[in-house]
């Protein structure tokens, strides 16, 4: 086969191409990086390329308002969308038609998953991985099975990865993942299948660094329930890039890769944070920031008008303490009062901290001071909470939680770690609902909508006592238990629900004819002994 049309040349040249479609938004990621997290922009800034000259470019960051936020932002996100604490989704049948063993399945595969997943390294990485969606608008997880069982999370570095869709507007589907490796780790990592130059680089300079490229994308032509690796939906070439040669091939049953984006750019595959609407305002107040130093250096030090009268030379002059200025007389030095209003630095810089803390919306996340808040209040915060991250929690599900249970299920399912799921489950698959706090806090409104109507039926009641007919109590007391979150295993099944209403009413039934038939003995025991009397 020709060189130029192998599939290692093919990745080769898709990977320039992705270069040159990611270069254009570079520089914004890395300012937003600098302004926030410096340390993250490695790979989008030359000038930081370790911890020493990451601290020189921390050092430049003078105000730390945007970093503040931007934490407090990902903290908020990790632990309303998924915390380690709670279960966070529930699995339900895809078609509704499944039977009380399918469900109650799911609902054990659900918390089994959800344990699985926090017991890896998942709330390390992702919290990572989240930084990156706020200050950058994306990130790309790598999930795999890892050796010793269970799942190992990966959250790769965004200079590294180039991503794409094969579906206009869809999910990222496409992942190419550049990185380097020294000669000695390539040729222990994949053996023989590496060029002989890097064979021979292994042994005379083994420090030496060798480009890889990781191509994961959808194959064209797959097998479906594939065993081989060649076979499934999803190849994973591994290229040595010098040589254009292809050192691995494999597949995945699912997307390995979870790749959701924030704000996305129009007409490009890739995404924008929260950080960039900020970016303004952190480049503004570091300005003010800098010219509040300098005045404060000025204020302190003070400065100084000299005349050079032959006596007293300005150019060698240098003001101490404990040392005596010779001057021709008291007018040859005076001091100068500096032009600064420090009170005038201190309003704008409050003013533009508050404009950041709303732009990252970390004036309603924070904790609030004082004393505990009403439930009205709390109702009004987590209507606020809900309105600031809907549209961006909707986006997260769809890219993040739902690839990542998918995938996360696929792995435990063939290990075989969930057994066999039943059979009314095997041509109705699965959905997903979300029962987090920020899913919760998206569906509060029915849950409060629900308490409002009983208290105002409990007023009408008083003057129509049939105004409560208008309800179905079991499908709205279900309805609130959703809604908040209530495991599905705490609530009974439908039919056993009934079942235990039949028996309640069945007893009740047989008590009341014993009741009856006392009664009657009793009436029937009284007569005859009337009877007797009167005889």
């Amino acid at each position: 086969m020709d060189s130029t049309s192998s599939p290692a040349a093919e990745v080769c040249r898709r990977l320039d191409q992705m270069r040159a479609d990611r270069k254009p938004h570079e520089p914004v990621w890395r300012d937003c990086y600098l302004h926030t997290h410096p340390m993250r922009s490695h790979g989008f800034d030359e000038l930081i390329k370790d911890a020493q000259q990451a601290d020189t470019r921390q050092a430049d960051l003078i105000d730390t308002t945007g970093t503040e936020s931007a934490d407090l932002l990902v903290s908020n996100i990790a632990s309303g969308m998924t915390p380690p604490n709670s279960l966070w989704f529930e699995l339900e049948p895809g078609t509704g038609m499944a039977d009380d063993e399918g469900k109650r399945w799911l609902s054990g595969a659900a918390r089994a998953l959800w344990t699985n997943i926090h017991a890896s390294n998942f709330d390390a990485e992702s919290v990572d991985a989240l930084t990156d969606a706020v200050d950058a608008g994306w990130f790309v997880l790598y999930v795999e099975e890892a050796e010793e069982g269970g799942f190992r999370f990966e959250q790769w570095p965004l200079s590294e990865c180039f991503i794409a869709s094969t579906k206009p507007g869809g999910r990222i589907d496409v992942v190419y993942r550049e990185f380097e490796l020294t000669a000695q780790q390539a040729v222990t990592q994949y053996g023989e299948a590496v060029s002989d130059k890097t064979k021979k680089l292994a042994q005379d300079k083994p420090a030496e660094k060798v480009r890889f490229v990781h191509a994961i994308e959808p194959r064209r032509v797959s097998v479906v329930g594939a065993r081989l690796a060649r076979n499934l939906p999803f190849a994973s070439r591994i290229i040595e890039v010098g040589q254009k040669l292809m050192v691995r091939e494999s597949g995945y049953h699912e997307f390995p890769c979870v790749a959701p984006r924030w704000h996305r750019i129009p007409g490009s595959p890739y995404a924008l944070g929260q950080a960039f609407k900020a970016l303004p305002a952190m480049r503004q107040i570091n300005a003010i920031c800098r010219m509040e130093l300098a005045s404060l250096d000025l204020a302190i030090a003070g400065m100084w008008i000299a005349e050079d009268d032959g006596v007293l030379n300005p150019r060698t002059v240098r003001i101490g303490p404990r040392k005596i200025v010779v001057a021709n007389s008291v007018d040859s030095m005076k001091p100068l009062v500096p032009g600064s209003d420090f009170n005038v630095t201190f309003s704008k810089i409050e003013r533009i901290q508050a404009q950041i803390r709303k732009i990252m919306m970390a004036d309603q996340l924070q904790p609030q001071d004082g004393p505990a808040m009403t439930a009205t209040e709390i109702h009004v915060r987590v209507g606020l909470v809900r309105q600031m991250l809907g549209p961006i929690y909707g986006r997260l599900q769809a890219e993040y939680l739902q690839p990542l249970i998918e995938r996360c299920f696929g792995i435990m399912y063939r290990a075989g770690v969930l057994g066999q799921a039943p059979e009314s489950l095997q041509r109705a698959g699965f959905t997903v609902r979300y029962i987090g706090p920020l899913a919760r806090a998206q569906k509060f409104e029915d849950v409060t909508a629900v308490q409002r109507l009983y208290e105002m039926g409990a007023g009408m009641a008083q003057v129509a006592p049939e105004v409560f007919d208008n309800i179905d109590h079991d499908e709205a007391f279900r309805e609130v238990a959703e809604n908040l979150g209530v495991p599905q295993k705490t609530l009974r099944p439908v039919a056993d629900r009934d079942a235990v209403r039949d028996q309640r009413q069945e007893a009740q039934q047989e008590a009341a004819e014993q009741q009856q038939a006392a009664a009657l003995t009793q009436s029937a025991g009284d007569a005859a002994v009337k009877q007797a009397f009167a005889a």
